[in-house]
């Protein structure tokens, strides 16, 4: 590849590992609930609040809750499924008391930093950036706290913009911020449809992070696998994978 100028990448699952700290998280939360969610198992309980997470996330991503109501949601829900009743407050609070244990379990994929040190020896003068769908504030606080912070020239967060990934929308404005075209841009994200197609879709050149192995799996619909051919999507395993790629 040649003429690359930004590079770009989605935060979550992509540099930061926000499956694993949920996971952590809510294990740690179940073992100071003193037996209160017993009703389904510890890795069934770990299935739900991801796929719970997935559900409520994407409601506050299209509007129909804000970010409180999500967390409130999702608190809900899962003690449902184990038989307790949350009302709003309890609810808070649940999440809450999970968020302490998510939060200390925050950490990079260890390839993260590494890949930044590699791009910049191998591209000099490239410039790096962030989108990410979320709430400014709370993707702001995970930079900071897992050592991002001054890395990238810009973060693009969904929730200042009213926009979210894969709208194509997201992608040519941080273009804009850049002052490049969008053939000039790379965007590097773990989910095929939200980062790598939309990004493509945006004219950029999107590359899939295939870290779970999905593309060997029928996880991945068909029409997407057709629609990132036809666009020229780029697939790596691991972000040591995208230096040599794109030097």
């Amino acid at each position: 590849m040649t003429g690359v100028r930004i590079v770009l990448f989605d935060l979550d699952d992509t540099l930061f590992a926000h499956r694993a700290a949920v996971s952590e998280g809510i294990m740690l939360h179940l073992d100071a609930a003193d037996g209160a969610y017993e009703a389904l198992s510890r890795g069934d309980s770990a299935l739900l609040w991801d796929a719970l997470e997935e559900e409520h996330y994407h409601s506050y991503l299209a509007g129909r809750l804000d970010f409180a109501g999500q967390r409130r949601a999702r608190a809900h829900d899962f003690a449902a499924a184990h038989g307790v009743r949350l009302d709003e407050s309890t609810a808070t609070r649940f999440f809450d008391d999970y968020f302490l244990q998510y939060r200390a379990s925050w950490q990079l994929h260890a390839d993260a930093l590494p890949c930044l040190d590699e791009l910049a020896r191998r591209l000099p003068g490239v410039r790096f950036g962030l989108i990410t769908n979320g709430d400014p504030v709370f993707q702001g606080e995970k930079i900071r706290r897992v050592g991002l912070d001054g890395r990238f020239e810009h973060v693009i967060a969904s929730g200042s913009l009213g926009f979210t990934k894969p709208d194509p929308r997201i992608f040519e404005h941080a273009c804009a911020l850049y002052g490049v075209a969008a053939d000039a841009a790379v965007y590097v994200g773990d989910r095929l449809r939200t980062d790598a197609i939309g990004a493509a879709t945006a004219g950029l050149t999107g590359i899939w992070l295939d870290r779970e192995g999905a593309s060997a799996t029928a996880a991945v619909p068909d029409a997407d696998r057709a629609e990132a051919d036809r666009l020229g999507v780029l697939r790596i395993e691991t972000l040591a994978e995208l230096p040599p790629l794109l030097a």
